[in-house]
């Protein structure tokens, strides 16, 4: 298999894994604080569905900490297509 179609196939399965990772919620069931989370491996949001007080419907967004998320699989991505492209196999 050429490198060229093994980079692009590299980026592609990249691509899922990025917007997996960013999408995909964690649901955390406590007792007094139902809550899911969103972001691997950092929590850029958290909805809030239920605390001690009773149902709720909360979202807090963190941008900052979406950027750095996307910027952590970016430079995965750009690691991995250097070394496919660039070493010798």
């Amino acid at each position: 298999m050429s490198r060229n179609i093994f980079a692009m196939i590299f980026a592609a399965l990249m691509a899922a894994v990025t917007v997996l990772a960013v999408t995909w919620g964690f649901e955390f069931n406590w007792p007094d604080y139902v809550h899911v989370d969103y972001g691997f491996p950092l929590v850029w949001c958290a909805h809030t569905l239920n605390t001690i007080h009773g149902p709720v419907d909360v979202w807090r967004v963190d941008l900052a900490l979406l950027a750095v998320d996307l910027a952590f699989w970016l430079c995965i991505m750009i690691m991995g297509l250097f070394v496919i492209l660039h070493i010798k196999i």
